[in-house]
């Protein structure tokens, strides 16, 4: 199972551990590499990415990351962490159940997740769906202001 951890990270499954924002690529990169393949990728505004396919999902990750207008500071370490599913699997559960305090986001009709999850949802949360039902999960570290 995987769970999203606002303003933490992403527990992994099993006995991987969990990825935490501000750890080091190396790092989190090794996590991941205990449950699936890992590919570099690309993620504008970071010094690094990457992804992995895992049970019909696919997770991606990246960090060092600069805020081109000035509105934040520069985030060190693991700064996003997504989970998304291939639309042809959209229906259903996923093989491996992606939570959110203890709701299963995966699989079932948008409105019903997000009734079960409430309107205080963390601003660092972001839920991508087509007509019916979720595609993407997002979370992001927390921002520091910008010292003025």
């Amino acid at each position: 199972m995987f769970e999203f951890l606002p303003d933490v990270g992403l527990r992994l499954p099993g006995r991987a551990g969990t990825l935490r924002f501000g750890m080091e690529e190396r790092t989190a990169q090794w996590a991941i590499a205990t449950i699936a393949d890992v590919r570099e990728g690309w993620v504008c505004g970071a010094r690094w990415a990457f992804s992995a396919h895992y049970q019909g999902l696919t997770l991606e990750a990246y960090g060092d990351t600069a805020d081109p207008h000035g509105h934040h500071q520069d985030t060190l370490g693991l700064a996003g962490i997504s989970l998304s599913r291939h639309p042809s699997t959209l229906t259903g559960p996923s093989a491996c159940p992606v939570v959110l305090r203890g709701i299963d986001l995966f699989g079932y009709p948008t409105t019903e997740v997000t009734d079960a999850l409430g309107h205080d949802l963390p601003p660092t949360l972001r839920l991508d769906a087509d007509n019916r039902y979720l595609t993407a999960i997002s979370l992001h570290a927390k921002p520091e202001p910008a010292e003025r």
